[in-house]
């Protein structure tokens, strides 16, 4: 069995994989740069080390990450989420240096990472993919006549992309023209790679994502779907399991299409298979995430399975805990990301200090968090604060209780996306569980909610007008 982990990351994936491994008696190893010396993770791990004062490349120097791990008698690294998460090249020093990595084969990273690899897979798997490219394009000239054979809109994607970065919608062939030498440019700077393909755009759809699991004895199971519908220039802000928005045929058709691609690879360890819903009840394959997924509390609200746990035992060689007949889910769960950013100024960084934060609690109500009270927010990093997590038996008890989760939640200091979740639960679309990919354009009056200012806020407003009245 595994004894002790790298935690190969920050923030509160890092936190949540100190506390998985603390009920496993497994003792846990933090990393940190300067900037994040008085980060949460630091203070949970039962270890700490100092990658110095680079704020973004101590996290991405990968020999230096497994150097340490060796150094301070790891014998394996969990890298969450982000940073090397999906970077082969880490996997296999790892395996060079006799430290397990906690996460699928370097061969498995590659073909996943690759989204012209993936769909290659998945067509040789009888999964369906969208109409596209059936590699990388050569030029824009290609693009323009590709895009004249499927039809406007289409999409130009990053071959080596993720997270919503290098993938532009183009209406017409002007926009095509435009937007190549951008993605381009984009994809080389954000991912090492110039490689972009064309898919068809899919107009209206709804974002569903299956959660895997696989083992190295050859048993994949699901723990069914999530629905990510509720994006930001294609970020996901507010992610939903299982969706409101399939049948229970649907349910069983996208997860068994799941199944089938991790094992079309040999895919061991937690992965997310992504799919595009369309308007007319077809599933078509989107990529693959081979990690684990900011949203993964939801899953884990409706099984009661510990992703992080089953990959930790993965990694180290034991088969999975259950088998499919055995996971049930209960209810609904509903994650909110909680970002340092201004809703009502385009979603701006807001970092500071936090100067008072108030954890929500109750019934279904669970909270992943990196801050506390005194908590200075770094502008180096991603804005995320927090990830409340709401589980109810029902939709409508789901809404009610996210709704006072979220207003629990005093968040002070910086700005956040608090009342934009509190709008968006308020939208008659969303509490009857009907949105697709486009709802928050839909509803550019989400951003022009009126300020409610916290009562605490309110009085100390009225304090300093009374002295400045007073002349105190």
């Amino acid at each position: 069995m595994i004894k002790k982990i790298l935690v190969a990351n920050r923030g509160e994936i890092a936190v949540r994989i100190v506390r998985a491994c603390a009920e496993m008696g497994i003792k846990s190893v933090a990393i940190y740069t300067d900037a994040d010396r008085h980060a949460l993770h630091v203070k949970k791990a039962d270890e700490a080390y100092n990658l110095g004062p680079d704020p973004v490349g101590g996290y991405l120097n990968a020999h230096r990450i497994v150097n340490l791990a060796v150094a301070s008698g790891c014998d394996a690294l969990h890298p969450g989420y982000g940073f090397l998460s999906e970077n082969a090249q880490l996997a296999e020093i790892c395996a060079k240096r006799g430290i397990t990595f906690i996460g699928p084969s370097p061969a498995a990273i590659r073909s996943m990472g690759d989204k012209t690899q993936a769909r290659a897979a998945m067509i040789k798997a009888g999964v369906p993919v969208v109409p596209g490219s059936e590699g990388n394009l050569a030029n824009v000239d290609e693009a323009v006549r590709l895009a004249a054979k499927v039809g406007y809109p289409v999409m130009l994607k990053a071959t080596s992309g993720g997270g919503g970065r290098g993938i532009r919608r183009c209406n017409s062939e002007e926009e095509l023209r435009r937007a190549y030498e951008r993605v381009v440019s984009e994809a080389t700077k954000a991912f090492g790679s110039a490689d972009v393909f064309l898919e068809k755009a899919i107009v209206g759809p709804r974002h569903i994502e299956v959660q895997i699991l696989g083992d190295q004895h050859g048993n994949v199971v699901h723990l069914f779907e999530r629905d990510c519908s509720i994006q930001r220039r294609h970020q996901k802000l507010v992610e939903i399991a299982p969706s409101p928005q399939l049948t229970e045929e649907q349910r069983a058709h996208v997860c068994e299409m799941a199944v089938r691609a991790a094992k079309t690879v040999n895919y061991h360890n937690a992965g997310t298979v992504e799919f595009l819903f369309d308007q007319q009840g077809e599933f078509y394959f989107m990529e693959m995430n081979t990690r684990l997924q900011v949203e993964h509390t939801v899953t884990e609200q409706i099984t009661g399975v510990d992703i992080v746990q089953e990959q930790i035992l993965i990694a180290a060689g034991q088969p999975l805990s259950f088998r499919q007949e055995e996971i049930r889910r209960r209810g609904y769960a509903i994650q909110f990301r909680i970002n340092a950013e201004d809703p009502k100024n385009d979603f701006l960084p807001s970092y500071g200090r936090i100067t008072r934060y108030y954890s929500p609690g109750g019934p279904g109500v669970r909270t992943d968090a990196a801050i506390y009270t005194g908590y200075e927010f770094p502008p180096h990093y991603d804005s995320m604060c927090a990830k409340l997590t709401v589980w109810a038996l029902d939709w409508d008890k789901l809404i009610a209780r996210g709704r006072r989760a979220l207003l629990d939640m005093g968040v002070h200091g910086v700005k956040t996306t608090k009342p934009f979740h509190l709008e968006i639960l308020r939208t008659p679309e969303f509490r009857e569980g009907r949105f697709d990919t486009g709802f928050i354009e839909q509803h550019p009056e989400l951003i022009n909610y009126s300020v409610r200012r916290p009562p605490a806020d309110l009085a100390a407003a009225i304090a300093a007008a009374v002295v400045a009245h007073h002349g105190l």
